[in-house]
């Protein structure tokens, strides 16, 4: 197996990804086609295919703050069973993302992601692959050791169309693992630079974060 990065939206492997993203993902959680110009164009912005065979089998893409020494996992997306791709994609993935930290002088701080609460959310059922279900994967993510932040939360919806979009935790994976709180302003600075690149923020985000402004850590719980 491959772990191959896509750079460019016109790379062959980029169209297979983005057929899997929508067959895995909500409509509101997928960005359309030709908006992914410019992200794939990010140096800051790294998204990688696992391919077997000449098929894209799974996908993941994170990108690592360096004023922030945090990374953000946007998503991760095994697209066949039985072939080890979820493990394979984390930890080629948490070997670049520490590969970065040194580079950057530091040891990585952490790295969030957004985690579905399948107890909230039923509906999803991520292309019927079983591995993509909430269930499984909230407890993969817990045994990788994310914690979930200790307050209600949302996202603008990635249809730019000023929705809430709810149903999720955020998680952050401490690399102390005896850590049990984070920085509330962290957290806020994260949002802001994660979400500038939507115009439209409904207004329960824009509370969400104006509550976080007043605080100075935030719990990180167990899932």
């Amino acid at each position: 197996m491959e772990f191959v990065r896509i750079q460019h939206i016109d790379n062959p492997l980029f169209a297979k990804m983005h057929r899997l993203m929508q067959e895995v993902f909500p409509p509101e959680e997928v960005l359309e086609y030709d908006l992914w110009k410019e992200p794939l164009e990010d140096p800051g912005i790294r998204v990688f295919v696992a391919v077997h065979e000449g098929e894209v089998v799974g996908a993941t893409e994170y990108r690592y703050y360096t004023d922030m020494n945090v990374a953000m996992t946007d998503f991760t997306i095994i697209g066949q069973e039985g072939l080890g791709v979820g493990r394979f994609l984390a930890r080629e993935r948490q070997k670049d993302l520490l590969a970065l930290a040194a580079e950057n002088g530091k040891e990585l701080y952490g790295m969030f992601a957004e985690i579905y609460d399948p107890y909230r959310v039923e509906e999803h059922n991520f292309g019927g692959i079983k591995p993509m279900d909430p269930f499984v994967r909230r407890e993969v993510l817990s045994h990788l050791g994310y914690k979930r932040t200790s307050f209600t939360y949302v996202h603008p919806s990635w249809q730019n169309d000023g929705e809430a979009v709810s149903g999720l935790d955020l998680g952050f994976m401490p690399t102390n693992e005896e850590q049990t709180t984070l920085e509330a302003d962290l957290i806020v600075t994260f949002l802001k630079r994660y979400y500038a690149v939507l115009p439209q923020k409904p207004q329960a985000w824009l509370d969400m974060v104006k509550d976080l402004e007043s605080k100075e850590t935030v719990e990180l719980l167990p899932i």
